[in-house]
Parts: C-alpha cells; sequence; structure tokens
C-alpha cells in the first residue's frame, strides 16, 4: 500500500532508529508520554543515532507536531517487534512525574493526529478496549483501528495513568470525529501486585499477586523489597522511602559508554549514547563516576548505565 504522513507535521527531525518498511498494515495507534514538557524539535533531537529508540510521531508541550520515523516505517518505540511494526507510535510531551500528565494542548493534538491518521489509512473507528488480552487478539476489521500501550509490552508505566485514564474519551473523540459510533470498552481487569527491589529491576521479581495481602507477606519475609502496582507506584515496602522518579538528561558527548553495570568495571554494551536527552529510571553509585544512571530503553535487561557525569538534568 502507498503510506503518506500527517498534514499536521510542523518539523521533521527524521531518526536513523527504524527497520525499514513495516511488514503488516497499519491497524494500530499506540500513544507514549514522553516524560517531560519538550517541544516538538526536542523529542525528535531524543532519537539520535547508537539509541535503541524512536516513535512516528512526537506531540510537543504547545500541540505542534514533529515527524521523527516516517509512517511507512516500524519505529522502535513500544519494546515489541509486532506492534511496532503494525502501529504508528506517538511521544506526548508530559510532566516528569506520575501520572504523568498532559496539558490541553497536547491532549487536543492527540485527537486530531489519531483523527488523521484513521482518515488517512481508511479507518471509521478508533477502538479501546482497556483489555491486553482482548486488544492484542483482536483481529480489526478493515476499517478499524486498535489502541495499544507500551505497559503491555514492558514493565513501565506509559502512557501514564493520566492518559490511560483517557483513552476510552480518546478513542470516542476519533470515531466522532469520523463519523461513527464508538462501542462500549471492555473494562473487566484482573489487578497483579508485584513483589521487587525496584520497578526498573524486573528480574528481582519475586511474584506476582492477585491478593494484595499475600504480596504485603511476601515483602515482610524478605526485606529490601517492595510491591508495586501495575504502574509501577509503590504501594508497600521499603522502596516507599526511596522517592525516586524518573527523569530525562541531556547527554553533550558523542561517545558516552553504555555500560553493563554502574561502574567502569562493568563492560559496555558495545554502543554509545550519542549526544541527545534520555530517560534515566534508576541512579546508583559505581566505580569511575560520582553518579551512574540507567537508561529506560535498557532498563528490562538492566544493561544500559551510563555516567551522569556527562549528562545534564533537563
Amino acid at each position: 500500500m502507498a503510506y503518506t504522513n500527517s498534514p499536521l507535521v510542523v518539523y521533521t527531525g527524521l531518526s536513523p532508529n527504524h527497520s525499514g518498511q513495516r511488514t503488516h498494515a497499519i491497524d494500530r495507534i499506540t500513544p507514549h508520554c514522553v516524560v517531560g514538557q519538550l517541544s516538538a524539535e526536542t523529542i525528535c533531537a531524543c532519537f539520535p543515532a547508537g539509541r535503541d529508540a524512536s516513535c512516528n510521531y512526537g506531540i510537543g508541550t504547545d500541540g505542534r507536531v514533529s515527524l521523527c520515523v516516517e509512517e511507512k516505517n516500524r519505529s522502535w518505540c513500544t519494546s515489541s517487534n509486532a506492534n511496532d511494526q503494525r502501529a504508528i507510535t506517538i511521544e506526548c510531551a508530559s510532566d516528569k512525574t506520575e501520572p504523568y500528565a498532559m496539558n490541553s494542548a497536547v491532549y487536543a493534538t492527540l485527537i486530531k493526529i489519531c483523527t488523521d491518521i484513521c482518515q488517512r489509512n481508511g479507518k471509521s473507528k478508533l477502538l479501546w478496549f482497556a483489555d491486553k488480552g482482548k486488544s492484542l487478539n483482536y483481529a480489526p476489521k478493515s476499517d478499524e483501528m486498535v489502541i495499544t500501550v507500551h505497559r503491555w509490552f514492558a514493565n513501565k508505566s506509559c502512557p501514564g495513568d493520566w492518559l490511560y485514564s483517557c483513552l476510552g474519551d480518546l478513542a470516542a473523540k476519533v470515531t466522532a470525529a469520523l463519523g461513527s459510533t464508538q462501542q462500549e470498552p471492555t473494562t473487566d481487569k484482573t489487578v497483579w501486585y508485584r513483589v521487587r527491589k525496584t520497578w526498573a529491576d524486573s528480574k528481582s521479581q519475586l511474584g506476582a499477586y492477585k491478593v494484595l495481602a499475600n504480596a504485603k507477606a511476601k515483602v515482610d519475609a524478605n526485606p529490601g523489597y517492595a510491591v508495586f502496582d501495575e504502574n509501577g507506584k509503590v504501594i508497600y515496602g521499603s522502596a516507599a522511602a526511596t522517592g525516586f522518579s524518573p527523569y530525562l538528561v541531556n547527554v553533550t558527548i558523542e561517545d558516552l559508554n553504555i555500560r553493563k553495570g554502574p561502574g567502569t568495571n562493568y563492560g559496555t554494551v558495545g554502543k554509545y549514547t550519542g549526544k541527545g536527552c534520555f530517560t534515566i529510571v534508576e541512579e546508583a553509585s559505581g566505580q569511575g563516576a560520582s553518579q551512574w544512571g540507567l537508561l529506560k530503553s535498557y532498563a528490562d535487561g538492566r544493561d544500559g548505565w551510563i555516567s551522569l557525569d556527562f549528562a545534564t538534568r533537563i
């Protein structure tokens, strides 16, 4: 099929970080929170060569739209090859802390660009089921687009509780703009309580529990652990006292090593960050720097640490 890009774009800063042309037709939209009140231009600057991340579009804090990866190409945005092959991914300017709220200009533009994406791709309905299993197993009809979220594919809060709670409204407004009626969303959902040392350290997980009391008992028997809800928020345990929230940094050198652990005594992963902005999801002390930070895009494997001596907090 012939792919086009949104006429809403006011700035183009194409990232080399993509997998070339898609292998699946577009039938999903995945909105993200960028974790920072960034401009359209700065969102594109977050994805320099050497960083394993990108998105199709960015929406800046003033509602302006940037193009980071053309719609014809698969971006690297949701920690899922299968989802990115079929989804248009959109990074939206947001607050730096939960619930990662977005202002009215960003949300209004998100409605407009989702409507535009649906129109140009021949869709008359945008669907939100509020359920991972149903959404990922659903086979959209030729005129349907489905909303998916990053947290379904990785241990992340994205797109944040603020936008997550708005996705039913987003689907309804876009579908109405397209001239169709929105189906009633499915809201039944099992809540899982995860026991970990930190939210970013998925390998430390001791278990996931449907009953909060059982999760608390596990923490009581394992000092240093905490109970996290599905959004990564500490609700019980020692980690509640850390008060750490992810934040953005600007890296000022091109050849900053990415290491397998917080210290120069750890080997590198064979890549540099390049200049640009990055999200830090955890801090640690270690050899060779005053402080080390774990990059968001490497958090699941925990092999993406950089020296914060060469980064400026945004």
